[in-house]
């Protein structure tokens, strides 16, 4: 063992004091980014994070290895846009709903509904407008779906709290769901909603700041 392995912590599930404790994916992303040791840092947007750790956790031993790669690639996305929690939850939704339990089925068709009239309503559209993703997961799951509609009719027109308790706790009910469903992929399909999380804040990110054209004496002086 080289010192090389000493220092880079090797992923595994939980909370490290330190990274000769191991480390989660979130930790070693603080450790990459040069911030304190945690695994909240603030290089990566809380709900990503959220996702990441859960991913981390409930991906096998065997699997966990494959995750490392794509830490380097949440660190910096910090979009700020109101969109961004609800199509991450959506994300996230879309990819667990049709094979998790049926009664994991029923709370997430309701937080898929709520987070999309969160988006229509951002968007100016009717409430029941839902992108053709959200709406292929709601039909893959027909009892579930005929319940939440009627459940998320007699709410209010908006969720307040959608942001800070429904939307993370969704993104959690749908990891722990793919990790605990009757498929012979959990590690690849828990990969993949990683993927399609970051994927989605990344299209959130705001545009870079072109740098300011030199100066016209700038560009004689160099001719």
């Amino acid at each position: 063992m080289n010192n090389l392995d000493l220092a880079v912590p090797v992923l595994s599930r939980g909370k490290h004091r330190n990274p000769r404790k191991g480390a989660c994916f979130m930790e070693f992303a603080s450790y990459l980014a040069g911030e304190p040791w945690s695994d909240h840092p603030a290089c990566t947007h809380p709900l990503l994070a959220g996702v990441a750790r859960d991913v981390n956790d409930c991906t096998t031993d065997a699997g966990r290895a494959r995750l490392a790669p794509l830490i380097p690639s949440v660190i910096g996305l910090t979009p700020d846009d109101p969109h961004v929690v609800a199509r991450v939850a959506a994300r996230c939704i879309q990819h667990a709903l049709p094979v998790v339990s049926q009664e994991r089925q029923y709370i997430l068709a309701v937080a898929l509904l709520v987070g999309e009239r969160q988006l229509a309503i951002l968007d100016g559209r009717p409430l029941d407008d839902l992108e053709p993703e959200s709406q292929a997961a709601l039909d893959a799951v027909p009892a579930a779906t005929k319940w939440a509609r009627s459940f998320t009719s007699r709410a209010h027109r908006g969720t307040p709290d959608f942001a800070r308790r429904t939307a993370p706790r969704a993104v959690s009910c749908a990891v722990e769901g793919i990790s605990q469903a009757c498929v012979p992929d959990p590690d690849d399909r828990l990969y993949n909603l990683l993927v399609a999380a970051i994927d989605e804040c990344k299209l959130w990110m705001p545009a870079p700041t072109p740098a300011p054209a030199p100066a016209r004496e700038e560009v004689l002086a160099d001719q």
